[in-house]
């Protein structure tokens, strides 16, 4: 295949996939809410309310997010009723700009406020300074503000018909597409760990990228957890649901195991460096196996189209013959190998069942997971009252993103108000869409923003000389529309451009003089993204170095947690606690989020990154301590194990204890010097045997034995490495200062 042909073939796939994806559906709906109403008041000579139907449905689409469908309903309504209302407020604040300033800026942060309730509630807060800020361009002469704001609330629950009305005719798609992109996600994680084990320079930059898929493996983790485990519908779509929740347990437990590492970084590097036979062996397996994900990826719910195990089987073949050469040795190197060969024959079992439950296998032979113990997986947001008083601080970023968010769209609304701007709410739209609580995504929304709107006028600019038709403009403006809808959460400067571009096509139907509508389109974007930008450096700016020592110490309080399950479970046996399983989601968890402030603070100013490499070195040392304790954990789940010995106890003991120091270091209450780091705190080594001084010779080469010392290898290795990071995580921690 040509290099040409290669292109074409994948960006043909890339446009299917993006024409079957969810958030063009929901782009064709939100078209629908919006057209339909305007057409049919066209036709019945009321265009006023065709056009506040219109506005109402549009206002209220945000919260149409993934989850259960429960919560997007509850986010719809909150947005209809809150819209309704910023609409009959707004319609009266046509007053002297001295006047109306102080009840929008209070509008504008109350409004804003309502993001401390969670991602959603953001969402719903995005739809109420939407309808704020197009409120000043309402001027219906044939509808009282009462019936406008009624007719608004009445668009939102017109959306929500319709958003109602796909869920039942199409109820899985959504879970189909986000166990798609997981799929996608983790055969990625598994073919970037893959290389990891390879001759490279680029160490550090495929860390990264781990660090990047693992938040992002989190996020849809989350999204999954509460699409699968909290509706419970029909029998049907309760029986499809139980067997995705299974394949989504599959998918998360190869998570955990790709992130396992037999021993330390280091020794396996030099175990590669001085046997370079068994790096392209154990390569082509894990690439075998991302491979596979990919292609279950893109069978879909088409059992015929699942890949067979043929080639991994085979593959699995030449590295148990590769491994078997050493077995006579019972050498430091095959305990090695072979503990690493069974850990990607775990996941090879995980990528079998997933696939054997694609193929729709009769629910009597599956053990179907626990809903109500479940639930306890499922991120419950808190919506107490009290939220809001405990926020009403400069402590809270919601509440300085507030108050920074009303005093730019005052000083915009201002602006628009003094100089002869065409439309002033487009630089108020254009300060609410980009303005964020952190600085990196203000930045990059507003770089997107503008290159966006000038590449748009100029395509707009192009299109306008060439073309004369209104019904033309009509349907490239509604086209746009929705593709920008479709892109939003994509490609936001892609958005920007098509929003655009419907922007201008719209207007066509009210000003004929279009070439003036861009230009004023175009300076509009500039000034509101300017105005973001300078609020964001000059108003209680909110740096993520301030932050990012909570990061740390959650991360650290959660390894640790995860630490104590593991170490629990080694001593007592029996069947894995929900408690377990609990502490490890929460350690992926928090050490995602501690990548995501790092990712955040990366974007900042650099006068900004303070202490950027030690506590880029303590994000990583925290991925390597998580990676260790998936170690054990993968480890202890899977086997047998022997009785835990009192050294055991003691060395976990020990690095409780370390963990128990950072925790005292990061919180400034109660730092002292006796929890500060000495280079005379002794090593592993001077406390503890080494596993190296064992005779490996007197062993005897039956497989209770060989299991033993496997056992004893991956465990003293792990406990030797977790006691290692925990003492460079104190070394680090002792010696910032992150306030």
């Amino acid at each position: 295949m040509s290099t040409v042909t290669r292109v074409i073939s994948v960006n043909f796939k890339a446009l299917q996939q993006f024409l079957k994806s969810t958030s063009f559906s929901r782009a064709i709906l939100v078209g629908i809410a919006i057209t339909l109403p305007i057409i049919i008041s066209l036709q019945l000579g009321y265009f006023q309310i065709g056009l506040a139907l219109c506005l109402g449905a549009f206002w209220s689409s945000p919260s149409d997010i993934s989850g259960s469908f429960q919560h997007k309903k509850n986010g719809i309504l909150m947005s209809a009723a809150l819209v309704m209302i910023v609409s009959f407020i707004g319609g009266y604040l046509h007053y002297e700009t001295w006047l109306s300033l102080p009840i929008l800026g209070m509008l504008s942060f109350g409004i804003a406020f309502i993001s401390i309730y969670g991602f959603r509630a953001s969402l719903i807060s995005f739809s109420g300074l939407l309808a704020l800020a197009l409120s000043f361009a309402n001027d219906s002469k044939e509808l009282e503000i009462y019936q406008y704001a009624m007719l608004i609330g009445a668009g939102g629950l017109w959306y929500l018909l319709l958003a109602k009305f796909w869920h039942l005719i199409n109820p899985k798609a959504e879970t189909e597409e986000l166990l798609s992109e997981t799929y996608l996600l983790t055969a990625e994680f598994l073919k970037t760990r893959g290389k990891l084990i390879g001759p490279h320079k680029d160490h550090e930059k495929l860390q990264s990228k781990l660090l990047k898929l693992q938040s992002q493996l989190t996020e849809k983790h989350e999204t999954l957890r509460e699409i699968l485990i909290l509706p419970r519908n029909t029998s049907e779509n309760s029986d499809y649901q139980d067997k995705r929740l299974l394949i989504f347990a599959q998918l998360v437990d190869m998570l955990e195991t790709a992130i396992a590492n037999p021993v330390n970084y280091d020794r396996m590097d030099e175990l590669f460096n001085d046997h370079p036979q068994y790096v392209k062996i154990f390569q082509d397996l894990i690439f075998e196996m991302s491979d596979q994900l990919h292609l279950i990826s893109e069978s879909g719910n088409d059992k015929n189209n699942l890949p067979n195990n043929d080639q991994l089987s085979q593959c699995f073949e030449e590295v148990r013959l590769e491994i078997a050469l050493l077995r006579k040795a019972l050498n430091y190197e095959y305990l090695m190998l072979q503990n690493w060969l069974e850990y990607q024959e775990k996941q090879f079992e995980k990528l079998k069942k997933i696939k054997w439950l694609l193929g729709d296998p009769d629910l009597k032979e599956i053990d179907l997971i626990d809903r109500k113990a479940a639930k306890r997986f499922v991120s419950h947001q808190d919506y107490a009252p009290i939220l809001l008083l405990r926020n009403l601080s400069f402590k809270s970023s919601i509440f300085r993103h507030s108050v920074r968010l009303a005093i730019t769209v005052m000083i915009g609304y201002t602006l628009g108000s003094i100089f002869p701007f065409q439309n002033p709410y487009w630089i108020l739209l254009t300060i609410i869409v980009i303005m964020r609580p952190s600085f990196g995504l203000t930045k990059s929304r507003a770089i997107d923003r503008m290159i966006g709107t000038l590449v748009g006028g100029v395509i707009a600019y192009g299109l306008i000389f060439l073309i004369h038709d209104l019904f033309v403009y009509g349907i490239m403006g509604i086209a746009s529309l929705v593709t920008a809808m479709a892109l939003i959460q994509k490609n936001s400067r892609a958005s920007a451009i098509f929003i655009t571009l419907s922007v201008v096509f719209i207007y066509a139907f009210l000003s004929p003089d279009l070439f003036t509508v861009i230009k004023f389109r175009i300076l509009d974007t500039l000034v509101g993204a300017a105005l973001s930008y300078a609020a964001m450096l000059l108003f209680w700016p909110t740096w993520e170095f301030v932050k990012i020592k909570k990061s740390i110490e959650k991360s650290v309080k959660a390894n640790m947690d995860f630490l104590h399950k593991i170490t629990e479970y080694y001593q007592l046996k029996g069947n894995i606690p929900t408690s377990y399983n609990i502490a490890r989601k929460e350690a992926f968890l928090e050490t995602s989020n501690l990548s995501s402030a790092f990712q955040r603070m990366a974007q900042e100013p650099k006068s900004k990154q303070k202490g950027m490499d030690k506590i880029y070195q303590l994000v990583v040392l925290n991925h390597k301590f998580l990676a260790s304790l998936a170690s054990l954990s993968t480890y202890i789940q899977h086997h047998e194990t022997t009785e835990a010995s009192e050294l055991f106890k003691d060395v976990t003991e020990k690095i409780e204890q370390n963990l128990e120091r950072v925790l005292h270091c990061l919180n400034e209450k109660e730092y002292n010097s006796a929890h500060v780091f000495s280079d005379d705190d002794p090593l592993f080594e001077e406390l503890f045997p080494s596993f190296n001084s064992l005779d490996f010779k007197n062993l005897s080469e039956d497989k209770r034995t060989e299991r033993d010392l496997q056992e004893a290898h991956l465990v003293w290795e792990q406990l030797q490495w977790l006691f290692s990071i925990s003492r460079e995580i104190l070394k680090l921690a002792s010696s910032m200062k992150l306030d």
